[in-house]
């Protein structure tokens, strides 16, 4: 019972082994653009936060404040 290796041990000798069939969980670059699978609703999203503006404190604390008027 010495020989007993711990859970999480256990577990990422699991996960490695399931790596060999399965590959790497990250298969796309960091240096490419982002990209969109839902155009529509990204431009939606972008649309709707144009009613706010970011207010950002001294101590670095930020936060969402309403725009007046028309402002679009």
């Amino acid at each position: 019972m010495a020989d007993r290796k711990s859970w999480s041990q256990r577990f990422m000798r699991a996960t490695g082994k399931l790596r060999m069939f399965l590959g790497p969980a990250d298969q796309g670059g960091l240096e490419g653009p982002v990209k969109y699978a839902d155009g529509a609703a990204h431009q939606q999203r972008q649309q709707d936060l144009q009613q706010w503006d970011v207010v950002r404190n001294a101590d670095g604390t930020t936060y969402l404040v309403k725009r007046e008027g028309g402002d679009k």
